[in-house]
């Protein structure tokens, strides 16, 4: 950080109510061109309000916001970007139907008068300037969902932002790709732009970012320089007490094969093999971590497994007998009951414009008797979550596109938790949770352990998966590369066998 740097945002008093909850109250922050601000604090403190006010989604009940030293009041995100500013928000703002490069130029002035072979090409000018890679013509419905992320980032830059605001940016990333969107984001510091990052996670905080300004309860703490502080400290602040940082990794004895895949074979929408010859057991009792660059084939594995995806080839057993090709209820009938926690929660996971109540109730309607659902279970089970897991709500008729990311994320794990499964299948499910909320959610997995129940987790934050689970299996182009006991093998080792590399070979070519 530049100390003699003007000050790109400065908010000063922002205060900001929905109906009886405060979101923000009285927060004060400033970031200056050429640095990198943190910004932390629990789920529901109030961090992607405050920024969604800068970005002219929202509009201030109290406050001011000052953008390069002038007053200014945001009505829109039109007059958000014209003022340079770029938001990439937690849940993607883009037209599925349309292609990568449509989706940068939409709503740029002269855009759509391009070709698309200039707009092709200056897609590709801007990948190659900042280190990104994305098939310009590709459909978003096609998309991963780190390539969604991808186009996010693109629209911002194209735009020219100076000042970009990150909403948990490395949420869908892995370690490498994490550490090329730094690269970009230092890239932009040395042009003089200021970078907002939300974040939850805290070695990321203090590996990016010059300053950490803390929310808690819509309130700003503190702000600290970075290079001052750790993430203890930095914990405390967020939470306002000491934390035990350490990951419980319990020992249970394990149901052996209680579930098998053998050979599996999927392809994906282009026609292409998504998963090739894939082959692993799951003992219950036991968390297997799925690790792999994005893009490996965790999406198509899990939903292949839960029934979502045709299998080309291959058999998945329960205790034996192949649930391929039954329906739901002949497998419920088999004494199965599968609880999956996609990666994409308000798309595949729970219906963005529907309640808690109701959300609750997409689990279990088919259980109702007579032509009316009884909505007071659901209802019931709702509030049991809002208590069990702090979810920051006005109540449980709040559509849940509402909710912050991390409260939308603590609302499908425990309604998925709550059926009691004899196999959770969890993409990424600490995805966007602080601190407290991510050791709640390991708490929770843990309890499912215990149970006996069969756990497949798709993470991308190899630390944990290298804490919490009992084996991981590594995917490389859709294939496994191998399966290891956590305890055995480094991060360094899971690393390089994304990359498609046994341990053993690497060890006997440097011998």
């Amino acid at each position: 950080m530049r100390p003699d740097t003007e000050k790109a945002i400065e908010l000063t008093g922002i205060k900001k109510k929905f109906g009886m909850k405060i979101a923000n109250d009285g927060v004060d922050l400033s970031v200056n061109k050429g640095e990198i601000l943190a910004l932390l604090g629990e789920n529901g403190s109030g961090k992607t309000t405050l920024m969604n006010m800068i970005s002219g989604v929202y509009h201030p009940d109290e406050g001011k916001i000052k953008v390069n030293g002038k007053e200014v009041v945001i009505n829109s995100p039109k007059e958000s970007y014209d003022l340079g500013i770029g938001m990439i928000h937690q849940h993607y703002k883009l037209v599925d139907v349309f292609s990568a490069q449509d989706n940068i130029v939409l709503g740029v002035k002269g855009g759509k008068y391009k070709s698309k072979s200039e707009l092709a090409s200056d897609v590709k000018k801007l990948c190659d300037e900042y280190g990104l890679y994305i098939d310009p013509a590709k459909k978003v419905y096609d998309m991963s969902v780190s390539e969604k992320q991808t186009v996010e980032i693109l629209k911002v830059l194209y735009r020219g932002a100076k000042i970009l605001i990150l909403d948990e940016p490395t949420a869908v990333l892995t370690p490498q790709e994490t550490d090329k969107l730094f690269d970009i984001i230092r890239k932009m510091r040395e042009n003089g732009c200021a970078v907002i990052i939300i974040t939850h996670k805290l070695n990321e905080v203090l590996a990016i970012s010059d300053r950490v300004t803390i929310l808690r309860k819509g309130k700003s703490i503190d702000t600290v320089i970075t290079a001052e502080t750790n993430a203890k400290e930095l914990t405390e602040l967020m939470v306002g007490h000491k934390g035990d940082l350490n990951i419980e990794r319990p020992k249970v004895e394990k149901i052996k094969d209680l579930f098998e895949v053998h050979h599996l074979t999927v392809k994906n929408a282009e026609g292409s093999l998504a998963l090739n010859d894939v082959s692993c057991d799951l003992n219950g009792g036991e968390i297997l971590g799925i690790a792999g660059i994005a893009g490996s084939g965790q999406k198509e594995l899990c939903e292949s497994i839960a029934g979502l995806m045709k299998i080309e080839k291959g058999a998945v057993l329960f205790k034996k007998e192949n649930i391929i090709g039954k329906s739901p209820e002949e497998i419920i009938k088999m004494g199965i009951s599968m609880s999956f926690v996609p990666e994409d929660r308000l798309g595949m996971g729970l219906v963005a414009s529907m309640d808690m109540t109701h959300n609750m109730l997409l689990k279990s309607y088919k259980e109702s008797k007579g032509p009316f659902l009884n909505r007071k279970p659901a209802r019931e089970l709702a509030e049991k979550l809002i208590e069990s897991l702090n979810i920051v709500t006005p109540g449980v008729s709040t559509p849940v596109r509402q909710l912050s990311g991390g409260n939308v994320q603590k609302v499908l794990i425990g309604r998925e938790i709550e059926l009691q499964p004899n196999l959770l299948i969890t993409a990424y499910p600490v995805r966007g949770l602080d601190i407290n909320s991510s050791f709640m959610i390991y708490d929770k997995l843990n309890e499912q352990k215990k149970k006996g129940v069969a756990i497949l987790l798709i993470g991308e934050d190899l630390d944990v998966l290298l804490e919490l689970c009992d084996r991981i299996a590594v995917l490389c182009h859709g294939e496994i590369v191998d399966i290891v006991n956590a305890s055995e093998v480094t991060k360094e080792d899971l690393g390089l066998m994304m990359t498609g590399k046994k341990i053993k070979e690497e060890a006997e070519e440097n011998d």
